[in-house]
């Protein structure tokens, strides 16, 4: 065995274990769109969570595991972000559903961007996409160039 393949095993050996994945209740986390806002479809302008754990989340952007970007379109980068998203959130001990609040940054958002992310949402979630507070800011870049999209997220475990 090779110092650097010991090194590995002892460092694996001593990292505390992955936290578990909790679940957590609809009664834990409130959606809610109070009288006297606007109506909205898709997202809710509130949510009170009572968790003890919070797990945040940095932009995840459309480049898969091994560092390909999805596509050069929204609809392509956004599906592949929200995979990245949910995969995260797991690694925090989080699912999509705990997500609170979630921020967007389009870059050469329209409104035709609106149905790519339908689009992309529907093609991960299926009919019923996860609600939660959400804000879309269009942005003129991102780190790279080429990305279209960035999503980050806050969610709060039991």
């Amino acid at each position: 065995m090779t110092g650097t393949s010991q090194q590995d095993r002892e460092r694996r050996e001593s990292s505390p274990p992955a936290p578990p994945v909790l679940t957590i209740t609809s009664s834990d986390i409130e959606r809610l769109n109070p009288g006297g806002l606007p109506p909205v479809a898709g997202y809710c302008q509130v949510t009170v969570a009572r968790g003890t754990r919070t797990v945040h989340v940095s932009g995840q952007v459309g480049i898969d595991a091994d560092g390909e970007l999805a596509g050069p379109d929204h609809r392509s980068q956004i599906e592949q972000a929200i995979r990245n998203l949910q995969l995260a959130l797991a690694g925090g001990g989080a699912s999509i559903e705990q997500v609170v609040k979630s921020t967007f940054y389009v870059v050469d958002y329209s409104p035709e961007v609106m149905g790519s992310l339908a689009e992309a949402s529907t093609a991960v979630f299926g009919t019923q996409p996860p609600v939660f507070a959400v804000t879309l800011v269009g942005v003129a870049t991102l780190a790279d160039p080429r990305f279209k999209v960035e999503i980050e997220a806050t969610a709060v475990l039991p």
